[in-house]
């Protein structure tokens, strides 16, 4: 017997249910987010491969999916470059970047974008990280003020509320507070990259580890001064308690920007907790200012984060321009909704059954009747074991049957329903 064929390994294949809940959430994402005034947009799959490894995107740029130039006449080729051309997308940001940088002249400033769609990352697969998945961004150029993050956090919490997800609990730091912090505590500027990367591991490996991988990159001086700044934050309780417990150091605008946007939110959304988290880095090197994750009890992971890049457009441009963006774990969040009641789709959904000799013209006829109506309907053959049959039309996601007789209108029942017909 053969093997039976799967995707390539970090990939998937959808069933029509599942499809059903995707195409729900993100109708429903699409929906506020273009009630916050921004506006859809789409990029390529593919970018230039020295677009995207030179984007600082960090971890993320050794993932890229390459693809070979066309017309490669020797093989191999000599250097890589003449090897490849073309990488596959591993996340939005760097498309809008480039996007921006083409189109500028056409799009008002600032600018308010947003964009779904497929991103590639040639990782290692684990439940809810996959080598495919969808990422659903928001992200204003242009606007150099905290209103743009705030206006991104609320929108992205109203998203995710309106999903059905609420008791999100918004994370956030600011870069000038984490090189403070890294300054303070004695580091020099070449250090600084290696020390960010062990901080963001905290939440794997906790303090005490973050304390021994910092040892381990030299001095302990620094080592023990950076832990003990990152547990002061941590036991401090409140944002403005965690705030106050940083070092004098810390650039000061970086510690009102947070402030001006917590109190923002919480005055705007009062259900949606915003936290200061010291600890919190996030992996790509583009970010300039504020950076945020979104949290969930139901999620081992975060359901989103974003940040500032406000460099990214300028080299792509040779004028800087202020940018900062936010993305939804679009895979991440269908885990965590995929196993509640499935009344995402509150359309009658009917199995209409006919006999195989039933005039065509009729059947279809009525089966349109029922879609005018705006339910979903599934045209079967009758056969003789109707119960099986619809048995089967309820595990497929039916909630109604009705059934052709000639001369009369179909009548809808419930599936569920104890009925001589039904059960016959």
């Amino acid at each position: 017997m053969s093997q039976r064929p799967v995707p390539p390994r970090g990939m998937r294949d959808l069933l029509p249910s599942e499809v059903v809940l995707r195409r729900h959430l993100l109708g429903r994402i699409v929906e506020v987010y273009e009630r916050y005034g921004f506006l859809q947009i789409e990029t390529p799959l593919l970018e230039e491969i020295d677009r995207l490894l030179g984007s600082e995107g960090g971890e993320n740029e050794k993932l890229i999916y390459k693809v070979l130039r066309r017309g490669i006449e020797t093989w191999p080729p000599a250097t890589e470059g003449e090897a490849v051309d073309l990488g596959l997308r591993y996340d939005l940001t760097v498309p809008l970047a480039r996007y921006f940088a083409s189109h500028s002249a056409d799009l008002p400033v600032p600018f308010k974008a947003l964009q779904t769609g497929p991103v590639f990352r040639a990782e290692r697969p684990q439940k809810g990280r996959y080598r495919q998945f969808t990422q659903c961004d928001i992200d204003v150029l242009g606007d150099a003020s905290a209103m743009a993050e705030i206006e991104l956090v609320c929108a992205t919490s109203e998203a995710l509320a309106a999903c059905g997800l609420d008791g999100i609990t918004v994370r956030m730091n600011h870069r000038g507070v984490l090189d403070g912090m890294v300054s303070a505590a004695g580091y020099d500027a070449d250090r600084k990259a290696a020390v960010l990367i062990t901080i963001d591991k905290i939440d794997k490996i906790g303090l005490d580890g973050v304390r021994t991988e910092l040892r381990a990159l030299g001095d302990p001086g620094p080592a023990d001064r950076l832990a003990d700044m990152l547990a002061a934050s941590i036991e401090a309780e409140g944002s403005a308690a965690t705030l106050a417990a940083l070092p004098a150091t810390v650039d000061e605008v970086a510690v009102a920007d947070l402030e001006t946007i917590r109190v923002a939110v919480r005055e705007a959304l009062p259900w949606v907790e915003v936290a200061f988290d010291a600890s919190l880095v996030r992996g790509m090197g583009y970010y300039t200012g504020p950076i945020f994750e979104l949290a969930h009890d139901e999620s081992s992971g975060s359901l989103g984060g974003g940040g500032r890049y406000d460099r990214m457009v300028g080299k792509l441009s040779g004028q800087d321009v202020p940018a900062v963006g936010m993305s939804i774990g679009f895979e991440r969040l269908c885990h965590v909704l995929e196993g509640r009641a499935r009344d995402w789709d509150r359309r009658d959904r009917i199995v209409f059954l006919h006999d195989a000799m039933a005039p065509a013209g009729e059947v279809v006829r009525q089966a349109n009747a029922l879609r005018g109506g705006g339910a979903v309907v599934r045209r079967e053959v009758a056969v003789k074991n109707r119960r099986g049959q619809l048995a089967r039309a309820a595990a497929a996601g039916c909630s109604h049957w009705a059934e052709y007789r000639a001369g009369e209108e179909p009548v809808v029942q419930a599936l569920d329903e104890e009925n001589e017909e039904g059960t016959r």
